[in-house]
């Protein structure tokens, strides 16, 4: 037999399976066999089960979505308000825009120095003696309030003084808050400071972050989104303009009324009435209250002619004003918009308040563009 040739197989016996030539192949001939595709438990091999992991997995993702976004809910408020600021700044620029052929750029500084500048006047010029009569304010009121409580006991009114105290106590707490923050007692600084940056930054580059949010988003959907965006934009900037235009002239109506006549606290008392028109359903009647509280603090005349000027300046703003600058902007119901209000106002306090109508201005766009979009859908579906 020749040297390296095989030996003889026997007669009946089976055929030696071939020894593999060097150790990488015998090594992967010993290997075990990988198992079949599909064979790891983990796998769900009914396709209904899928569907059903896959629903499944949708709703947990929905839960945990909903308590990281209570859990953020601050920061996401502070965000939007961000969004609302940089609205104002972007109408701001589009107005100056009808008149002034420069770029958007320069108009957006435009409207920045314009707004620091009277911020600066404001705290100069006014500062210091805004603040005097908010440290004043609460006291003048608490008087008040005690005086009116002793005129219905005096005529037979059961009214337990000492309970109606404490409550007055409590809401001139909240007041005095209020006329700290506006006297120069900035405890929301931080938070001003922010929503300032944000809005800054998004009224430079609004293209940048609306791009960057549609990315995330299927391409299918972007379309969608942007034309939503833009109806969004729109509707809140004409909101916007009509709540700045009627704070404008409820705050230097009031206040010019009131020097006028000689009503103590004149200043302070319109630049509260400005703020809390931002607020509807709900600042009008704070500032006309606290007016006339002020007013009848100097007799029976001084408070029925702050009673007279409260109505005028908000026949003026509610009757011609706001219906010529954002008439049907939102076509949001009052009471609808008082219930936001009020739970924002009881989550979130003031900064809540404040955003509550823009907010549900931006949910009511987004729902009516799903609807729109959803009809079309069910009517393309049935002329198929």
């Amino acid at each position: 037999m020749a040297q390296g040739s095989e030996p003889p197989i026997p007669a009946g016996a089976e055929a030696p399976s071939p020894r593999p030539r060097n150790r990488r192949t015998r090594a992967r001939a010993e290997a075990p066999a990988l198992p079949e595709p599909g064979a790891s438990p983990a796998d769900i091999a009914d396709p209904l089960m899928r569907q059903e992991a896959r629903r499944a997995a949708v709703w947990i993702g929905m839960v945990v979505l909903t308590g990281l976004a209570l859990y953020l809910a601050e920061p996401l408020l502070v965000i939007f308000g961000g969004m609302v600021f940089a609205a104002m700044i972007d109408g701001g620029a589009r107005l100056l825009g009808r008149v002034l052929p420069i770029g958007r750029g320069w108009r957006v500084g435009i409207v920045m120095v314009a707004a620091t500048a009277f911020l600066i006047w404001t705290s100069i010029y006014a500062g210091s003696q805004i603040a005097v009569q908010a440290a004043q304010l609460p006291e003048i009121i608490q008087a008040q309030v005690m005086r009116g409580l002793a005129w219905l006991q005096s005529h037979g009114a059961a009214i337990d003084v000492s309970s109606i105290q404490g409550l007055v106590e409590r809401l001139l707490s909240s007041v005095g808050q209020l006329t700290s923050a506006v006297g120069g007692l900035l405890g929301g600084f931080t938070t001003a400071f922010l929503i300032a940056v944000l809005g800054i930054y998004f009224a430079a580059e609004p293209q940048l972050y609306r791009r960057g949010v549609a990315w995330l988003l299927p391409a299918s959907e972007r379309g969608q989104f942007e034309e939503t965006a833009q109806a969004m934009g729109f509707t809140l900037r004409r909101l916007l303009a009509g709540r700045l235009v009627g704070m404008f002239v409820e705050g230097i109506g009031t206040w010019l009324l009131l020097a006028i006549y000689g009503v103590p606290m004149a200043g302070l008392l319109g630049l509260l009435t400005g703020l809390l028109a931002f607020l509807p359903n709900i600042g009008a009647p704070i500032s006309g209250v606290l007016m006339v509280l002020v007013g009848f603090s100097g007799g029976t005349d001084m408070g029925i002619y702050c009673i007279i000027v409260y109505v005028v300046v908000q026949t003026v703003d509610g009757n011609l004003i706001v219906p010529m600058i954002a008439k049907r902007t939102a076509d949001l119901a009052p009471a609808l918009v008082m219930g936001m209000q009020l739970i924002m106002g009881a989550l979130f306090g003031i900064l809540g308040l404040a955003l509550a109508d823009p907010l549900l201005a931006m949910i009511k766009v987004a729902l009516e563009h799903r609807s729109r979009r959803n009809d079309a859908s069910n009517q393309a579906t049935g002329t198929a």
